[in-house]
């Protein structure tokens, strides 16, 4: 190719795109677009006030948000912005080192989000602990909502949190009317926006409310503070400037607002991915570009810091957007408006705004976060990130939570859980029982030895231990006390539960099965007597089972049953051997509710077995499962039987093996699925298979529900020596061998 055509190679690349987008997405993104510049003018002017920035500051950011990070960044759905996130560090900086310097600290933190970028560390932001960035938006809320009430009620917000706080009752008694009833008026409207009819709610409510205050003043005329801007949009573009001195401080203002910016970005990007239905992942290294990019720009105009933000971006998913050319629009609608209509801007109360204002810091305090944390045992970290980010300044309180947290993470790394149990034995000594889970480290010896000393000497006595480490100390340790302990006369039987290596028994013959994965005879062999001197020998193993399952795995899966409790929903229906060897939840890796399972001797499905057909009709018409599944196996006892012609012989094995002669008929005729290698009962295990599923397609039921394209039949085949389980190909000639994992990181 002459290199002179590459260029209108490309133009012509470019223009087939760009129809291919007007054909296909341009509808869908034009309204999106639509939708999110309506959430994002009031949002915007509102977080400029909360910021003491100039209102246009928050246009000037919305606008190089939606256009810069939207073209460059690399989540395509994701809108940016002005965000509340920041409201705080801004107000902060502006009152420290002035608003042209506060732009000079955004351009360089956008410089410094690029370089980021392009080094390919994005993905470090998000090793912060979840309850740090949960509990430092929470905190920036609530520092939101207690200034801007004192907005509403017609006042003038104080220095600090803890000012705001304790001066709120005298703003309560003073309360200016007119401005008190515009903010309530918008927080009445958003807060009963979303028990609205869903054809209301398809208007933003922070516009419905922000404009619906606005005329009720106007019609009323009343005197309120209203929005003033310097000229138009272009008239307050300005230059930054650099900083007198403090040049440390400015470094560290130009840290934390790239740290903090970077984070919310990252976080919301991948949010984005999750409410999307299609398309790959975030590029989370050029989205860290484009933010930056859009920062650099954005502070060079005299505008806000810029960040990701997902109430825009969920928004942007709700309304349909399907390519960046959503967010580059509503940056445009911003621009406009801007320009064209900023007499409609003056005319918006600050009331109105505040009431805005304090309806978004009251939401970044979340419910659900605070669940979160503490089902995760992180609540101590969230709750001092909100107080310290509320009292002292955001950098310190996320300091101080990311600090507890790491303080957290290695508490849980060396810090086991040890609890000691006593259980009388009618006729003789107390059986004691030692649990140790965790993390069994030296840290942990004077502990484990306290807690040791609770056991008399003589007693039998078992040391369960389920730690995922136990190093060499805590070992010797354990290993002197048991020898010292049964030269009493005690007995002592350590129960590795989490079969860790090299533990008490120093096995160090490779990883050991869980519990819920191996068999009895695994863990069973040293049960003391003692704990079962109530049952015979032949209920040992079971009852033994079942005290392991009520100890380890109940506690865990009760929040599933819980949810399975009033009915079931699995996705397939899994017919297979009564084999005692073939596990359906182990080879599947499915857990309770996930297969409605049969079983049966050689796994058949005869038509006109009246058992198979009403689980079959249960499954397909009652439960809507999606799959039927037939497994074989090999060395089956069932297909054995078939070969030495046991099918139709006088007793009820015989009766239900006369099922599967068909199969053997189909393998002596040279059915296509039998490999023509391997032992014959193999071979007729895996005809079997496919002639059994054969017999199900042939079922009304579920030939209807192949035929509406709601289910699926497949064959399995489970080679018990190799652990390892093959399909039967969509032709029903072959078994293909499921592939197993690459690893892609090396």
């Amino acid at each position: 190719m002459d290199p002179r055509d590459v260029p209108s190679t490309v133009q012509h690349t470019r223009r087939a795109a760009v129809r291919r987008w007007a054909r296909r997405d341009l509808r869908y993104d034009l309204s999106a677009s639509l939708v999110v510049f309506l959430v994002a003018m009031p949002l915007s002017l509102g977080i400029a006030v909360a910021s003491d920035a100039p209102i246009t500051a928050g246009l000037i950011a919305a606008v190089v948000g939606g256009v810069v990070a939207g073209l460059l960044g690399g989540a395509p759905l994701q809108v940016s912005g002005p965000a509340a996130g920041l409201t705080l560090v801004v107000a902060g900086f502006v009152a420290q080192f002035g608003w042209a310097v506060t732009c000079a600290i955004t351009v360089a933190a956008g410089v410094l989000q690029v370089g980021l970028g392009v080094s390919r560390v994005a993905r470090a932001a998000l090793a912060i602990s979840p309850a740090v960035v949960h509990g430092m938006l929470a905190g920036i809320g609530v520092t939101i909502a207690l200034a801007q009430l004192h907005v509403l009620l017609g006042g003038e917000p104080g220095t600090g949190a803890w000012e705001n706080l304790t001066q709120l009752p005298a703003q309560l008694l003073g309360v200016h009317t007119g401005e008190a009833v515009v903010g309530l008026v918008v927080l009445g409207v958003l807060l009963l926006w979303p028990v609205m009819p869903a054809a209301v709610r398809g208007v933003p409510a922070s516009l419905v409310g922000v404009v619906g205050a606005t005329l009720l003043a106007g019609v009323l005329s009343w005197d309120v503070d209203r929005v003033e801007l310097p000229g138009s949009l272009l008239d307050s573009v300005r230059l930054p400037e650099l900083p007198d001195g403090r040049w440390g401080a400015v470094a560290l203002a130009v840290f934390t607002m790239t740290v903090i910016a970077s984070v919310e970005s990252l976080l919301s990007a991948v949010a984005v991915d999750k409410l999307k239905d299609r398309g790959r992942s975030a590029d989370l290294d050029r989205e860290l570009v484009g933010q930056g990019a859009a920062n650099a720009v954005s502070g060079l105009l005299g505008g806000l810091p810029v960040t990701g933000v997902i109430v825009r971006s969920s928004t942007n998913v709700a309304a349909g957007a399907r390519t960046r050319a959503s967010a580059v629009l509503h940056g445009v609608w911003v621009l406009l408006f801007s320009l064209l209509l900023v007499g409609l801007i003056e005319q918006v109360p600050m009331a109105a705004l505040a009431g805005l204002l304090v309806y978004v810091g009251f939401k970044l305090l979340k419910l659900q976060d605070v669940r979160t944390a503490l089902r995760q045992s992180e609540l101590p970290v969230y709750v001092t990130t909100v107080t310290c980010v509320v009292f002292l300044d955001l950098l310190m309180g996320v300091l101080i939570g990311f600090a507890l947290s790491v303080a957290v993470m290695l508490r849980r790394v060396v810090w086991a859980k040890l609890r000691v149990s006593r259980t009388p034995v009618p006729g003789g000594p107390d059986h004691w029982t030692v649990v140790v889970e965790g993390t069994l480290s030296f840290l942990s010896i004077p502990r484990l030895s306290r807690v040791l000393s609770h056991v008399p000497d003589g007693a039998p006595v078992d040391v369960e231990l389920a730690v995922d480490f136990l190093d060499h100390a805590t070992y010797e340790h354990l290993v002197m006390w048991r020898d010292q302990h049964e030269k009493t006369g005690g007995v002592v039987h350590v129960d590795e539960v989490s079969g860790i290596r090299g533990g008490m028994s120093r096995r160090g013959a490779g990883a050991v099965l869980p519990r819920w994965f191996a068999p009895w005879s695994s863990w069973q062999t040293s049960v003391p007597a003692q704990r079962h001197s109530d049952h015979d020998e032949a209920a040992r193993p079971l009852v033994s089972g079942v005290q392991e399952y009520h100890r380890r795995s109940a506690p865990l899966l009760r929040p599933v049953f819980e949810g399975l409790s009033d009915g079931q929903e699995p996705q397939a229906m899994f017919l297979t051997c009564a084999d005692s060897r073939i596990v359906p939840n182990v080879i599947t890796s499915s857990g309770p509710g996930d297969l409605f399972t049969v079983r049966n001797v050689g796994n058949l499905a005869p038509c006109d077995d009246d058992g198979v057909g009403a689980s079959v009709h249960y499954a397909v018409d009652v439960l809507r499962v999606s799959a039927l599944v037939v497994c074989g196996h090999s060395g089956c006892g069932g297909m054995r039987a078939l070969l030495d012609g046991d099918a139709g012989s006088d007793g009820p094995v015989g009766r239900w093996l006369h099922s599967g002669v068909g199969s053997l008929h189909a393998l002596r005729a040279g059915h296509p699925a039998d490999p023509g290698t391997g032992s014959e009962v193999d071979r007729l295990a895996m005809v079997n298979v496919a002639v059994q599923v054969a017999s199900l397609e042939r079922m009304p039921v579920v030939r209807d529900a192949v035929a509406e394209g709601r289910l699926k039949v497949i064959g399995m085949f489970f080679d018990i020596g190799a652990a390892r389980l093959s399909l039967l190909t969509d032709d029903r000639t072959a078994f293909s061998a499921l592939p197993e994992g690459v690893d892609v990181l090396g």
